[in-house]
């Protein structure tokens, strides 16, 4: 038997204690499983025990698992790199949300997919809040431009943004890519843009889950504290040269 539960357990106990300390309601923040390299058989263990909201980085691992997780209860979001010749897998495989929208070409393209599949679909707009020149995400100065063109497209429905943050041990040294995505949320809702909503804010992983809570996260992105460490760093599957 896998430690899946307990650890499950725990981090559910840091969440909850996080939203308490800062006087959020812990029914505001969401659980994603991140379940890149995980087995089909681990994620159930989780989805049989009340877990709902999984997410993978790469198509091909959607492919691999669907067929195994499509008769449980659960919602699917896609959280790695948005290329448009993937476009098309993403949305056989009930993707409810494409977490990494990041670039004007590619929501075109996604536009058009939806028009011909007569479809919808949520998304979160990915900023890169960490200047680090290894992380997508549209940039922090043109996030606000992008929101406005994306939300011209009527079968996208902007939910709100997300970020990966800088890669650190130290949660404090993460807490201006979490303070800054809130702060360009505030200003997408100053600006009244039509057709976008901001009600999501996905940033926080296993090591800094709390700080980003205390930031205004409403979905925080857990993988390695719930299934274990991977074989591969998280740089891994969010350099372009690895993912395909």
């Amino acid at each position: 038997m896998s430690n899946i539960v307990s650890n499950l357990s725990i981090i559910l106990q840091r969440i909850e204690k996080a939203c308490i300390d800062n006087k959020r309601d812990p029914a505001e923040v969401k659980l994603l499983l991140a379940t890149k390299t995980v087995s089909a058989e681990y994620i159930k263990e989780a989805l049989q025990v009340g877990q709902t909201l999984i997410a993978e980085n790469k198509v091909q691992e959607i492919k691999e698992k669907y067929e195994s997780l499509r008769d449980i209860r659960h919602t699917s979001h896609f959280i790695g790199h948005l290329q448009s010749n993937k476009i098309k897998d993403i949305l056989k495989y009930d993707i409810s949300c494409i977490q990494s929208l990041d670039r004007l070409d590619v929501a075109k393209k996604l536009q058009q997919r939806l028009e011909y599949e007569k479809k919808k679909i949520d998304v979160l707009i990915q900023i890169n809040t960490s200047g680090e020149q290894s992380k997508f995400g549209v940039h922090p100065d043109k996030a606000i431009e992008l929101v406005r063109s994306v939300s011209e497209f009527s079968n996208i429905q902007i939910q709100g943004l997300m970020t990966i943050g800088l890669f650190s041990a130290e949660a404090e040294k993460v807490r201006p890519c979490f303070r800054l995505l809130k702060q360009i949320q505030q200003e997408i809702i100053a600006e009244g843009i039509p057709n976008v909503n901001m009600h999501e804010l996905s940033m926080g992983m296993s090591g800094d889950l709390e700080t980003a809570i205390e930031e205004g996260a409403t979905i925080v992105r857990v993988g390695t504290a719930i299934f274990g460490q991977r074989i591969y760093a998280d740089s891994y599957y969010w350099n372009e040269s690895q993912i395909g």
